[in-house]
């Protein structure tokens, strides 16, 4: 216990000190996590640098959920019970530092996840947006459109992670769940962003690595490469309309795992629905193809503003291959070859937003994910959410959802599954 008290009065006493060293916490090229970051995508590339010395801006998110799910299947494998209840209240630490004129570095830390009670760093990255800071007007012109990002950090695939809940970071999402195949991923790279006139074009490159490691696989390898590429358009054409169009693609030709839809250790928000008694699984009510050492990825995001009316929309293809397997039945031994599959996820958001500030909304969202491989029955997953949501402050939001979530052509204990119910969240974020 003293153990306890004492780290506590450290830990105070050093935020203590960060806050009152940093009362000025606006940074150059960032998006804020309040209310002001709502359909922000990439930091805003300003050439106007305002650097006057070293900076550190301390953050943070908090969100809990109250869950009235319901859950059903076939029959033929038990589910675990569930009923109404509050679920584990999630916690992330967000430190933002200036370094000097155009770099700054971003670090977060989630406190407190459904996957890890105990804290743990999620990633972190070094973004530069001028070089002055190496020699005075190096490369100026080019540097003026230009944004380089390095870290072991999450990949800027899509523009539906712009959206997504990031553990307790909930308030960019107008909606309690992320996507039913949530492309999300954080691996040790670089991208090289170059924005200018409405124009947004991106390459990177990064490990395709979830876990770092130097160990070598059973071919030799430590791990390949992933390459990604964005390119797009993202203009206010009038007062009052707003138009966005992206196209994204991520790909692999080696690792030794995929993670571009299981690598969220944070988990989903929907707590235990179909999952089998006493399981430990944390990604319930999502889907991932189970490809291994490559894939082609491709999404393309079309955004229209018009006023508080907006549509958002997703459109993903993926390809891959499952891994060659062998096993021993009676002896003799089973040989499962290798697998071609694809997937496709649609995805429309129809969000409309009024009141002052626009700090009421209502919206709906129809996901839809098909799947196939070789030799095997396709499997639809099909989700429906529909949501209110209140912006009592610019840092706090409070959500309303109901969900409704089946599958069509799986088996075991997501043969005919389905859950529904309604879903409350409480955020904060600063």
């Amino acid at each position: 216990m003293k153990a306890t008290i004492k780290c506590l009065l450290l830990s105070t006493l050093f935020f203590g000190c960060i806050m009152s060293y940093a009362q000025n916490r606006h940074l150059d090229n960032f998006r804020y996590p309040d209310q002001t970051g709502v359909n922000v995508f990439e930091d805003p590339k300003d050439s106007i640098l305002t650097f006057d010395g070293i900076k550190v801006r301390v953050g943070g998110s908090f969100a809990l959920q109250f869950q009235a799910l319901d859950h059903e299947n076939s029959g033929a494998a038990e589910l675990e019970s569930i009923g109404y209840n509050f679920n584990l209240a999630t916690a992330n630490l967000d430190l933002d530092v200036a370094l000097a004129p155009g770099v700054r570095m971003h670090l977060r830390t989630y406190l407190s996840s459904r996957h890890h009670p105990e804290p743990y760093v999620k990633g972190g990255y070094f973004q530069i947006d001028n070089l002055s800071f190496l020699s005075d007007g190096l490369m100026d012109g080019f540097m003026k459109y230009t944004t380089i990002r390095i870290g072991h950090m999450e990949n800027n695939y899509g523009d539906a992670h712009f959206r997504r809940t990031d553990n307790a970071q909930a308030i960019y999402n107008p909606f309690v769940g992320n996507l039913i195949m949530d492309s999300f991923t954080t691996e040790v790279g670089a991208e090289v962003y170059h924005q200018r006139n409405g124009f947004i074009g991106m390459v990177g490159v990064a490990n395709g690595k979830l876990n770092q490691s130097v160990v070598e696989g059973s071919n030799g390898k430590t791990g390949g490469i992933s390459f990604l590429a964005k390119l797009g358009y993202d203009n206010q054409i009038t007062d009052r309309i707003r138009l966005r169009l992206t196209g994204s693609l991520y790909n692999t030709g080696y690792v030794p795992s995929l993670y571009l839809y299981s690598a969220d250790r944070a988990g989903s928000r929907y707590y235990s629905v179909l999952e089998a008694p006493g399981s430990s699984a944390f990604r319930s009510g999502r889907f991932s193809p189970s490809f291994k050492n490559s894939i082609t990825a491709l999404m393309f995001n079309p955004f229209v503003k018009f006023g508080g009316l907006e549509l958002f929309g997703t459109i993903e293809y993926t390809s891959g291959s499952t891994n060659a397997s062998s096993s021993i039945v009676d002896d003799v031994v089973v040989i499962t070859p290798k697998k071609d599959g694809k997937a496709q996820q649609y995805a429309a958001e129809l969000i409309y937003r009024f009141g002052h500030r626009e700090n009421f909304y209502l919206g709906g969202r129809y996901n839809v994910v098909n799947s196939e491989y070789d030799d095997t029955a396709d499997i639809t997953v099909e989700r429906f959410q529909a949501a209110a949501g209140w912006f009592m402050t610019k840092n706090i939001l409070t959500k309303l959802e109901y969900v409704t979530q089946n599958y069509d052509g799986a088996t075991g204990r997501l043969e005919d599954g389905k859950f529904d119910g309604l879903m409350v969240e409480a955020v904060i974020s600063f």
